[in-house]
């Protein structure tokens, strides 16, 4: 009896022919259930989905858990990763070189508004074409889980120091200064993620997407078992090893206009609120009342918190030729021997 050959089916490709994995990176190292993995995830499906050659990216990072993630998508991409606090300067120098290059900024709280304030504030000034994604967890979770700028008040470390400072609101904070798209979204919100990074590729000028991001080691469950502490308290020291916990990936789902409380990994809630669907993002004034009234809810706004297509990016500022300048000969870039004479003999 003859057999019907079976064919195995063409792999699934987006518009310009790759793959998906064609956009993935290594295997993840940080905690498993982390809300950074998740992010990665989603930057993955946007740009998988959005056709986006990986090679026409650069990835920056500076330093943190957040800044490993560059390397768990898009391997094929250009990455650069910097010196605590400082990856603004070095994607500035970056995109200024190349115009034509997607820049791609991921980042932390710590890195971004508590040693990185200052070089953060000129960025956002400056509106550069940039994607900056905050993975903000309100800790330090490569150095013991210290209070970061963006704890809230009245915070609890595991060593029971309680936060008495108040904390930086980064999307009012990019506002003010100067950035034209700024968004909040939870990790664990796949859909509003998910469009929100794609909407961002679009938009020429800076992109501050501040992502509520939970921290599994330093947020595990008080008096359990597996937590952290409790491990710490009963292994036996044979090797200078802190012990990870196994989380499941905090999810949700729900409508534009609504309010849902989300249960953190050691118990508490955290109240987050969409935006409605007849909110306008043009209104720098709406933006910032509505992040204040927020706040004095205890609740955690998500969604396109205001959007500026006007006004000019700093590339358009500084009037730069269109080849990218990486690619300049020599005798374009460096001024003749009689142009500095000149010069000199101007300042004799």
């Amino acid at each position: 009896m003859a057999t019907t050959p079976t064919t195995t089916p063409a792999p699934k490709t987006n518009r310009i022919g790759l793959q998906v994995l064609d956009y993935r990176g290594g295997k993840t190292t940080l905690c498993a259930g982390c809300g950074h993995n998740a992010i990665s995830e989603r930057i993955i499906d946007a740009f998988y989905d959005m056709g986006v050659q990986p090679e026409r990216v650069m990835k920056l990072s500076g330093i943190g858990c957040s800044s490993k993630s560059p390397a768990y998508f898009m391997n094929r991409a250009h990455s650069f990763n910097s010196v605590h606090g400082r990856m603004p300067s070095v994607a500035t120098g970056a995109t200024l070189a190349n115009r034509t290059m997607l820049g791609l900024a991921v980042s932390g709280d710590g890195d971004t508004v508590s040693i990185g304030a200052g070089q953060f504030v000129h960025l956002m000034r400056r509106n550069l074409p940039l994607i900056y994604i905050i993975e903000d967890n309100g800790v330090y979770g490569l150095t013991k889980g210290q209070f970061s700028a963006t704890a809230d008040l009245g915070s609890k470390l595991k060593t029971g120091v309680i936060n008495d400072l108040p904390a930086i609101d980064i999307c009012a904070l990019a506002i003010e200064l100067g950035a034209t798209f700024v968004g909040r979204s939870f990790s664990g919100d796949k859909k509003q993620l998910l469009n929100m990074i794609k909407a961002a590729m679009g938009h020429r000028g800076t992109v501050v997407l501040d992502v509520i991001s939970p921290c599994v080691t330093f947020n595990d469950h008080e008096g359990s078992t597996k937590s952290y502490k409790y491990m710490k308290d009963h292994e036996e020291p044979v090797h200078e090893v802190g012990f990870v916990p196994h989380f499941e990936n905090i999810t949700v789902d729900y409508e534009p206009g609504t309010t849902t409380e989300v249960r953190m990994h050691d118990g508490s809630l955290l109240r987050l609120r969409k935006l409605n669907a007849d909110y306008d993002p043009t209104d720098k004034m709406r933006a910032m009342t509505a992040l204040h009234e927020s706040g004095k809810k205890g609740e955690v706004l998500t969604g396109v918190l205001y959007l500026d297509t006007h006004k000019r990016n700093f590339v358009e500022l500084l009037n730069l030729t269109e080849d990218p300048l990486a690619t300049l000969p020599q005798d374009v870039v460096r001024p003749p021997k009689a142009v500095l004479d000149k010069i000199m003999l101007g300042l004799m």
